[in-house]
C-alpha cells in the first residue's frame, strides 16, 4: 500500500520529455512506482486528471536564508510550486557570522527564534523551525570578507585570506554547497580576481559550485562574464552566473556576445550555467548606485558621509556624472524604513522628486539618509526581447532572486518586487501561452537542470527511487497575481505540493505540515 497515489496526471518528468498520463505511488519520502497503478491501494489518493504533475520546482537563486527562521511555511514560495530553495546568493549568507560582518539590512532588523553563528548552528535552528521547502546553502564572500577584514577598500592580508579560507573550509564541511559572490556590493567590490580564485579553490575541494552576481550587468558585462568563467577554470569548479541580464538600453546589443561567451565556455567543457527571473526590472538596495569610495567602510561610515556637507556634495556630483536622465526615470521606490516614507512605496523616483520639490539625485540622497540605507528600489532598464532570448538558452534556469514573503506577520510589512511571489508561475504561463520555450522544456529549467548543476541528489526528476518532491498544477488557472502596485499576492493554480513525501498544499490550501530539510 502506498502512502499517497497520484492518478491520471499529465506527468512532465523534468527531463524535457513530453507529458505522459501516469499514476505515481509514494511511500515515505520516495517515489516507489509509476505507470498504471489503478489496482494498487493507497492511504490517500489524489486525482490529477486534467492537471500537470511535475517534480517540485527548485528556486536556483533565493535569499530566504534567515526569513525561513521567521516564516518557515514560506507561502510566497510554495504557492509557486517551489520545493527547494538555493540560498546564500550574491555574497550574503546566513552563516558564518563572525567579526565585523553585519547581515543585509532587511535581515538585520528582524527578530529571530534563536541565535547562531556557524553553519552547524544555523542548520540546527532551521531544523527546529521545520521549513516547508528544502534548503541548499551557499557561503557568501561578503560574509567571509567583512567577517575577517570589515568593509575597507583594500586587499586582504595574507593572514586575513588564510582566515577567510579556513572559515569557508569549515562552512563547507558543515553543509555549504558552494561559494557565492556579490561583486557590486561592498566589501566584495574591493576584492581581486586572485582572492576569488583562492577562495573558490576551497569550495572546489568539496565539489562545490561558484555563483556570482558579477561586477557588471551593463557596460562591462562581457568582461564580467570572462572573469566569472576564468575563476571557474582556474579554481576547477562549476560556475553559475546569477540573474543574467543586459542592464541599460545602451547595453542591450551586448546580449548576443554575452550568450556566445557562455556557449564557448560550455563547448570547451566548462560547466557554466545561469539563472534568470522573468521580469525586466531588477530590485536591490537604492544605494547600490553609490560610487566605490562612498560605499566603503560600512553603514555607519556611509551615513556619516551623508551628514557631512562636503562629502555629500562630492557624492551628489559623482551620481550626476554616472546617472543619466534615463537611469533616474527607471527607478521606482520599493521598501522604506522611515515612517514618513511609507507613502512613497511603489512610486517612480521622478514623481517623488516633483512631490518633494527636489532633483532626482537629491531625492536619492534624501532616502539614503532618512531611511538609514534601508531603501530598496526597482530598477527598470532591461529589454523584453533580451529577457526572452536569455530564458530560451538551454543552460538558463529559473530563480526568484528574492526572499520569501507572507500575507501577514513580519514578512508582510515591506514592499517587495513581484518576483518574490510570481516568478515560476509567470514563466510557466509564458510557456503555456506560447511566448517562450515548450512546457516540457520550461519544467526542465525549473527541475532537473538546477538539480544537476547544483548537484542536488535524488531530486529534479520524477522517477522510481527519487525523492517525492512533486507539484500538481492546473494549467488553466495557473498565473502570477503579484504586481508592482500590490506585490503581496499569492500566485494561483498550484493545487497540490508534496515535499519529501508530505502533503504541504492540498486543494490549493496550506496543510500545516512541513517536511523540508537542509540538504
Amino acid at each position: 500500500m502506498f502512502d499517497i497515489k497520484i492518478t491520471d496526471g499529465q506527468v512532465l518528468d523534468g527531463t524535457g520529455c513530453p507529458a505522459a498520463v501516469l499514476d505515481i505511488g509514494i511511500t515515505g519520502d520516495q517515489i516507489k512506482d509509476m505507470g498504471d497503478l489503478s489496482k494498487a491501494e493507497a492511504k490517500l489518493i489524489i486525482s490529477a486528471a486534467g492537471k500537470c504533475v511535475c517534480p517540485g520546482f527548485i528556486d536556483a537563486h533565493s535569499h530566504s536564508d534567515t526569513y525561513l527562521l521567521i516564516e518557515p511555511s514560506a507561502p510566497s514560495k510554495i504557492f509557486q510550486g517551489i520545493t527547494t530553495e538555493i540560498v546564500g546568493n550574491c555574497g550574503a549568507s546566513a552563516a558564518p557570522l563572525v567579526g565585523k560582518y553585519h547581515m543585509p539590512a532587511d535581515w538585520l532588523d528582524k527578530e529571530y527564534p534563536g541565535k547562531w553563528n556557524t553553519v552547524t548552528e544555523y542548520r540546527q535552528l532551521l531544523g527546529k523551525m521545520k521549513p516547508a521547502p528544502n534548503v541548499v546553502l551557499l557561503i557568501g564572500h561578503n560574509t567571509l570578507r567583512a567577517g575577517v577584514a570589515g568593509y575597507e577598500n583594500r586587499p586582504l592580508s595574507d593572514s586575513e585570506l588564510r582566515e577567510a579560507k579556513k572559515l569557508l573550509e569549515q562552512s563547507m564541511e558543515e553543509g555549504g554547497h558552494g561559494f557565492s559572490t556579490g561583486l557590486i556590493y561592498a566589501p566584495a567590490m574591493f576584492a581581486s580576481r586572485e582572492e576569488l580564485v583562492e577562495l573558490a579553490k576551497v569550495a572546489a575541494k568539496h565539489d562545490g559550485i561558484y555563483t556570482s552576481h558579477m561586477r557588471s550587468e551593463g557596460t562591462y558585462l562581457l568582461k564580467a562574464i570572462e572573469e566569472a568563467v576564468s575563476i571557474g577554470r582556474d579554481a576547477g569548479l562549476r560556475v553559475q552566473i546569477s540573474h543574467l541580464k543586459t542592464s541599460g538600453r545602451k547595453n542591450w546589443p551586448l546580449v548576443d556576445k554575452a550568450i556566445r561567451l557562455i556557449r564557448k565556455a560550455r563547448e570547451e567543457g566548462l560547466e557554466v550555467a545561469a539563472d534568470r527571473y522573468p521580469y525586466t526590472s531588477g530590485c536591490t538596495d537604492l544605494d547600490v548606485i553609490f560610487p566605490e569610495w562612498a560605499a566603503e567602510g560600512g553603514r555607519e561610515v556611509i551615513l556619516s558621509r551623508l551628514r557631512n556637507s562636503s562629502e555629500r556634495k562630492r557624492l551628489r556630483e559623482d551620481l550626476l556624472k554616472e546617472q543619466s536622465e534615463n537611469d533616474w526615470s527607471g527607478i521606482t521606490i520599493g521598501s522604506t524604513n522611515h515612517r514618513d516614507n511609507k507613502k512613497f512605496r511603489g512610486m517612480p523616483l521622478f514623481d517623488i522628486a516633483k512631490r518633494l520639490g527636489m532633483e532626482p539625485v537629491d531625492t536619492v540622497l534624501y532616502f539614503a539618509a532618512s531611511d538609514e540605507l534601508k531603501t530598496s528600489a526597482f530598477f527598470a532598464g532591461m529589454s523584453e526581447e533580451n529577457m526572452m532570448k536569455i530564458l530560451a538558452e538551454p543552460y538558463v534556469m529559473l530563480g526568484t532572486d528574492a526572499s520569501l514573503r507572507a500575507l501577514e506577520g513580519p514578512l508582510s510589512k515591506d514592499y517587495p518586487h513581484p518576483r518574490a511571489y510570481g516568478s515560476f508561475p509567470r514563466f510557466l504561463r509564458m510557456s503555456l501561452d506560447g511566448k517562450t520555450v515548450s512546457l516540457p522544456e520550461a519544467v526542465r529549467k525549473m527541475t532537473s537542470l538546477p538539480a544537476k548543476h547544483f548537484q542536488i541528489k535524488d531530486r529534479g526528476i520524477i522517477a522510481k527511487g527519487k525523492k517525492a518532491d512533486i507539484v500538481v498544477f492546473d494549467a488553466v488557472k495557473l498565473r502570477d497575481v503579484s504586481d508592482y502596485s500590490v506585490p503581496h499576492q499569492l500566485s494561483k493554480g498550484i493545487e497540490y505540493l508534496i515535499v519529501n513525501g508530505v502533503l504541504t498544499i492540498t486543494k490549493g490550501a496550506i496543510t500545516g505540515s512541513r517536511a523540508g530539510k537542509m540538504l
